[in-house]
C-alpha cells in the first residue's frame, strides 16, 4: 500500500510541475511572425514512413497468421 501512494504522490507533484517547465520561452527579441517557426519537415517524413512500415508489417504479419490457422499457408 505504501508504494502505491509513493506512485500516487510523484504522479500528482509531475502532473502539477510538468506542464510548468514546458512553457514555451519567450524569443528574447527575434521577430518569429514571418513563419519561421521550427523545420519539422525531416523528422516529420521519417516519422511517416516508419508508421507506414510498420503498418505494413502489422498487415503482413496478421495475413501469414490467419493464412497458417486456416490451412492454407502450407
Amino acid at each position: 500500500m505504501k508504494t502505491r501512494h509513493i506512485i500516487k504522490t510523484a504522479l500528482f507533484f509531475f502532473i502539477l510541475l510538468f506542464p510548468l517547465a514546458m512553457q514555451a520561452q519567450p524569443g528574447f527579441g527575434d521577430d518569429t511572425s514571418d513563419g519561421a517557426g521550427a523545420p519539422i519537415d525531416g523528422g516529420l517524413s521519417i516519422l511517416l514512413a516508419a508508421g507506414v512500415g510498420y503498418g505494413v508489417k502489422k498487415a503482413y504479419q496478421k495475413r501469414k497468421d490467419q493464412r497458417q490457422m486456416t490451412g492454407l499457408g502450407e
